[in-house]
Order: C-alpha cells, then structure tokens, then sequence
C-alpha cells in the first residue's frame, strides 16, 4: 500500500428494513478533521482523474455500483516513490480509502450502472482558489494504463 494510504473495511448491517453502513467516525485513525461531504458519480466506462490535492486529503467510499480506484505516489520523498494501488470498490467491497495529500488518485466506473462515490474531505472546497490539480487521464507520466483487462 502506498505511504499514507489506509484502507477500512466497512461493515453493512441489513435488517428488514434496509440497510445501514457507517462509513466514517471522528475516532477512526484516517480522520483528519473534516471540511465537508460531497457525492460524485461517473457513468459506465468513464475515466475521471487523475488529480491531486496539496493540503486535503480524501475519504471516498463506493455506495453504489463499482470502481476501480487507482492511486499513483508521486512524492520523491516518499518509501513509496512510483508506487501503484489499484483498489476495486463498491457494493461488492464496501471499503473506505483514505488518500493523503500529493498522492495521484482517479476513478473508473466498472459496474453497468452510474457509480456513486460519497467523499468525506478533510478541508472545505475553497471556491476561490481550489486545492485540485488535474493531469489528462492518459497523456502523463504516470505508468498506468486504464483500459479494462479482458482474458
């Protein structure tokens, strides 16, 4: 895993009702203060990343359909300088990734249906000037292919 990086495996609790998933708690060990709660989705097949945040670090849990969550550490400094993490989440996995500041992170939708991802960032988008920096999903420098793997 890469530096930083935590991973929780998140516990749903059915009854006859529903169904009840608590996805993250001020006394989890990933929590860094909290700045807001927001959802993104992405449709089947699309590709949204790769960004990163120079302050904020993310809490992005899969709440319907899946994903493929790739992270890429980009930070000379870190023990895991060039490191790749591939994560499948979703309904099938219901997982919560911590992403730390500076470390590279997109998303593919591999379900057949719109994913919906919940995200729990420890700052407050800052409208004015925002803590995301975007890089083409495919034109970088980064050592990932996100075309799907048949066979």
């Amino acid at each position: 895993m890469i530096e930083g990086v935590m991973m929780k495996k998140l516990k749903v609790i059915p009854d006859e009702r529903g169904r009840l998933m608590e996805i993250l708690r001020a006394d989890d060990e990933m929590f860094k203060g909290f700045g807001q709660v927001y959802m993104t989705t992405a449709y089947p097949g699309v590709v949204k990343g790769w960004h990163y945040h120079k302050k904020q670090h993310d809490n992005m849990a899969v709440v319907r359909g899946m994903m493929k969550i790739v992270l890429y550490d980009g930070r000379k400094h870190s023990t895991t300088f060039g490191q790749i993490n591939e994560i499948f989440a979703g309904e099938h996995n219901p997982v919560l990734i911590h992403i730390p500041a500076y470390v590279y992170h997109g998303f593919k939708c591999i379900s057949s249906e719109e994913a919906i991802v919940v995200n729990t960032p420890s700052e407050l988008y800052d409208y004015q000037e925002p803590d995301e920096f975007r890089v083409h999903p495919h034109d970088n420098d980064i050592p990932y292919d996100w075309h799907g793997k048949d066979g």
